[in-house]
């Protein structure tokens, strides 16, 4: 196995900076389609309605597919030898901030449930700055991975 995963290394490298992108974009918008859902829809109209297909379809069609791809093609990547090196930081720091955009994601998940429901509590604003969660996990990813403390 360990054979494979050296010879299709830059592919599966590929694949996974491919999936990270799309998992990215839809970590990005889907808290933004949030802030203008609660702060613009009113409950049970078309457009709430509107919205919440929106919200569905980019979590089951981006977001969920890109996830799980990511994970795959990084678990491949840590089990591809010379590839990972766990006495330094970088990989821990990854690994940590990778956890927690799945995190992230799930809380996305759950927040659409509400909205569905009607029992959304969460504001625009907070909104807004739960939007910053992805971007502070990235920076930590692409510095740790590039820089490899």
């Amino acid at each position: 196995m360990s054979e494979f995963l050296v010879d299709w290394y830059f592919w599966v490298k590929s694949l996974h900076v491919v999936s990270v992108i799309a998992w990215m974009a839809g970590l990005f918008y889907l808290p933004r389609l949030f802030v203008y859902h609660v702060e613009a829809v009113a409950a049970g109209s078309d457009t709430d309605t509107l919205f919440q297909t929106m919200e569905r379809r980019l979590l089951r069609a981006i977001m969920n597919p890109a996830m799980i791809s990511t994970w795959v093609m990084g678990l491949a990547l840590v089990a591809t030898p010379g590839i990972v090196d766990w006495s330094m930081a970088w990989p821990w720091v990854k690994a940590g901030s990778v956890l927690g955009m799945t995190w992230f994601h799930m809380w996305l998940a759950g927040q659409r449930k509400h909205f569905v429901a009607g029992t959304n509590t969460v504001s625009g604003r907070q909104y807004r700055m739960m939007n910053e969660v992805p971007t502070l996990l990235m920076l930590l990813i692409v510095i740790s991975v590039i820089v490899k403390f």
